[in-house]
Parts: C-alpha cells; structure tokens; sequence
C-alpha cells in the first residue's frame, strides 16, 4: 500500500511541476524571440529608411558605410536594392540571388509583410531572414533584407530553460520529500497496527499500537487497543477454562477410572455389557481430554510461530521412515501393509498413467537415500523432527484406522518451494462433500462413528503445520483411497 500511495503522491507532484514548467520554458522562449525580433526590426527599418534616401538623393555611399559596419560589429549580411532589384549593397554573404532571399524581395517590393519566424530554441541554429520595403506604402523605392544570427539568442534560451528547470528538480525532490514524509506519517501507524493485528490473529497478546498520524488515525488505533484488550481477555478466559477444566478433570477422571476398575469384579454377568459400555466411554473421554490439551498447546505454538518466526530445520524422509519403522507393529496388529516410498503417489487428479505401468501402491519400498536420489533433492522442511513426527503420528494413526487390511505408504519429495510428506492409503477413502469437513474440529464420518477417535486428529496436525507455514491437503487416490499430504517450507541444508 505504501509503494501505491507513493506513486501516486509522486505522480501528482511531478504533473504538478511539469504543469507550471512547460509553460514557463515555452514564454522564455518566446519572450527572448521577441526580443531578438524587436532589436533586428529595428535596425531593418532604419536600414529601409537609409535606402529611401540614397535612392532618392542618388548617393549610396552613406549607406554602404552603415550596412558595412553593422556587418563587421554583428557579423549579420545585409542585401539591398533598387525598386528594380539592381543589388545596392550586400555583405556578410547574403546575395540578391539567393532564392530565399530573392523570395523575399519581391514580398517586400510588394509591400507584402513577411512571415513571422518561429520561437527560438536551444537547439536553434538557422537565422532568421527580415525583409522590409523602402519608400513609402504608395511608393516603393527598394528592399532591405538582414540575416540575422540566433545563436546568441538559443544561449539565452538555454540558460533560461537550464534555470527552470534546475528549479523543477528542486520543487519536485522537495514534494518527493513531502510525500515520502507524508506517507510515512500515515502509513506508519499503519504498519504498526497491522503487526498488532497480526498478533491478536495469532492469539498472541499484542502490544498497544502507537497513537500517531492523522487524527481520524488515531481515533483507529485508541479503538483498536481497546478491541484488543478486550479480545486477548477473552481467549485468555477461554484458554484458561479449556486447560483448568482439562486438568481439573483429570483427577476425578482417575479416581473415576479406578473405582471403575475395581467394579468389574464385584459385577454380576448381567452387568457385563453395561459396565463394557461404561469402560469405552470412559476412554473415550480421557482421549477427548488429552486431544483437547493437545490442540490447545498446538494453536498456542502456532500463534507463537506466526509471530516469532522461529527458523526450524529436518530431514523430511529421515522422520518419515523413523515413523513408518515405529508404527510398523501397530500396522501389522491392524492387518496394514506400511511402507516408506521414494516418490509421491498418484492421486485422482493425475490419473495420466500410461498403459502397461503398475499404480504406484505396488513399488517395493525404497530407502530413505534412494528416495532422495530419486526426488533429485533431499527433502528438507522447516519444521522441527518433534513437529513434523506428531504430524506423521496422526495420519498413521488415521490410516491405520480407517484403512485397516489396505496398504499404506508414506513418501517424501520436493515441489517447488515445498517439502511434500504424503500419507496414502488403498482403503475406502472419502466422498468430495466428506473432503471438504474433513479437517473441521470434531468432524467424523457418519459410517465411522463407531471407531474410536475425537475428530481432533487432522485439526491438531493442521494447526502444528500451518504454524510453520505450511498447509495439509487430502485428496482421492488413485484408484481409491485417500491421500494426506503434508506441505512444509523447504529449509536450507545447513537448517538456516
């Protein structure tokens, strides 16, 4: 925003000053034609006048001696002659021949006025050709036509022009100072309130914008704060009812489980069912109070990051493949074939596969090495080992759960600026309406409601990834199935 209003303000200054230039530039231009104009048709009508007399008194020497003269002072040729064209005078190497000049003599023999000359410019080098008639306007005794110079004149203009427009910079560097000055007054508050913003998105609590700019502004930001303060309360209240009530919880919840315990026992086999049904719902809530403490310490790492950029550094198909080789007994419990994969698979909107090729499920598994060969560079994110294995904790753990006797992989590579860790499973997948709630907090499918689980799995992953920058995306697979991938920011090697 800063760069547009600049360019605008700039923009109006420099229109501005060019708007009171170009014409100052234009009338000293004419002015100094003028000028030369006024003191060369001067001397033309005081040369016509010489002329009139020497016809009339049929002696020319006086005026051979004036035109000679001002040709050896000015260096400007003079032609004169008799109303019959027979030559009088001519120096400086102007001639009666000459077919401008003879042009111009039979104008002047007319009494016709000569054609005004144009407006004088630095550049200008062609003199300037006057003509006037001697005698009177019924009697027509010669002509007289000066050459005169425009070189002194262009030095004038130049040296004018020079001036104005040296005073043109200055105007506008001192507006492009101004507008520097002024948007610096406006915008920075500006800036400052966007951080602040920024921070109370983040749910972090943000520091007090300062009261500065136009007053409009700053009415704003006091506004601003106060909204702030209130807003920061409130997640704190909500934070903090969330936690005490999850850690107060935990006690009873223990003695709860205890006494529980201890009853199965003591129950008749009537009892067996309900006191089943008691004990899973039991788990169900000590796993919804452990996710619940889980997202609140994620949202809270991702507001931190947002706003602390804290630089982070891992080896993408190294956590990968420590993942898959941990979660390798639980797979094989759950009838789950899972293996690390060099390669990311195929998903429904790239079904481009050529015939006689094999879906990419049927690889034989490659190291963590060879798949960085195979991607030509080693998949390195912005995230820390811990993150990005509690991310891959929760999509194994998903897959394993709604996939359970399909076959799992999980694979590394690079896109772009991204560091890809993509989960895919050959099970049932999801609908595109299921897709689109999939990440929704306590959102689960209605044919997996009797599976355990809180729905708070992908929203923990989701926030602990978008904490770095990073995003989670779930499509179809191809042929069917569902495939997770993990976006992160690639990082450099050295983890800087």
């Amino acid at each position: 925003m800063r760069t547009r209003v600049l360019a605008v303000l700039l923009a109006f200054v420099v229109l501005a000053t060019a708007g009171f230039a170009l014409p100052l530039l234009s009338v000293t231009a004419t002015e100094r034609t003028q000028q030369l104009l006024l003191a060369r048709t001067a001397d033309v009508d005081r040369f016509a006048a010489l002329a009139d007399q020497a016809v009339a008194a049929g002696d020319a020497s006086a005026l051979l001696a004036e035109v000679t003269r001002y040709t050896e002072l000015y260096g400007e040729g003079i032609v004169v002659v008799t109303a019959r064209r027979a030559p009088v005078a001519e120096t400086g190497g102007l001639a009666a021949a000459d077919p401008a000049v003879a042009e111009l003599i039979d104008a002047a023999l007319r009494n016709q006025p000569s054609q005004p000359a144009a407006t004088v410019r630095p550049w200008s080098r062609t003199p300037v050709l006057l003509a006037r008639p001697a005698g009177t306007g019924t009697k027509v005794s010669g002509a007289v036509v000066l050459r005169a110079s425009v070189t002194r004149a262009a030095d004038d203009v130049r040296r004018s022009w020079f001036a104005v427009l040296a005073g043109a910079a200055l105007v506008t560097l001192a507006g492009a100072g101004l507008a520097l000055g002024a948007t610096r007054w406006v915008l920075g508050p500006m800036r400052r309130l966007d951080r602040a913003v920024g921070d109370l998105t983040a749910g972090l609590r943000p520091v007090h914008a300062d009261l500065a700019g136009p007053p409009e502004l700053r009415q704003l930001t006091a506004g601003f704060n106060r909204m702030s303060d209130a807003v920061t309360a409130a997640l704190d209240q909500q934070r903090r009812l969330v936690a005490d009530t999850s850690h107060q919880m935990r006690n009873p919840m223990t003695a709860l489980r205890l006494r529980v315990d201890a009853l199965g026992p003591s129950l008749p086999a009537s009892a067996a069912r309900t006191y089943e049904g008691a004990v899973g719902e039991l788990d169900r809530l000590e796993a919804l109070l452990d996710d619940l403490l889980t997202l609140l310490a994620a949202e809270h790492r991702a507001g931190e990051l947002a706003v602390s950029g804290d630089s982070a550094s891992c080896d993408a198909a190294a956590v990968a493949e420590a993942q898959v080789h941990l979660w390798q007994p639980a797979a094989e419990r759950a009838g789950v074939r899972l293996r690390f994969t060099g390669e990311p698979p195929r998903t429904a909107e790239a079904q481009r596969q050529p015939a006689g090729m094999t879906p990419h499920l049927t690889r034989e598994p490659l190291h963590a090495a060879e798949a960085q060969r195979a991607t030509g560079e080693p998949p390195r994110a912005a995230a820390t080992e811990a993150e990005l294995a509690q991310v891959l904790d929760v999509l194994l753990d998903n897959a394993l759960k709604y996939a359970p006797g399909a076959e799992v992989s999980v694979s590394c590579g690079v896109e772009g600026a991204w560091a890809v860790v993509s989960v895919a499973d050959a099970g049932p997948g999801l609908s595109a309406e299921e897709l689109a709630q999939a990440q929704a907090r306590f959102w689960r499918a209605d044919r997996h409601r009797g599976l355990p689980g809180t729905g708070l799995g992908l929203a923990i992953a989701e926030r602990l990834t978008a904490g770095r920058g990073g995003r989670i995306e779930l499509r179809a697979a191809d042929p069917h199935g569902l495939v997770v991938r993990v976006l992160l920011p690639r990082a450099e090697a050295d983890g800087s």
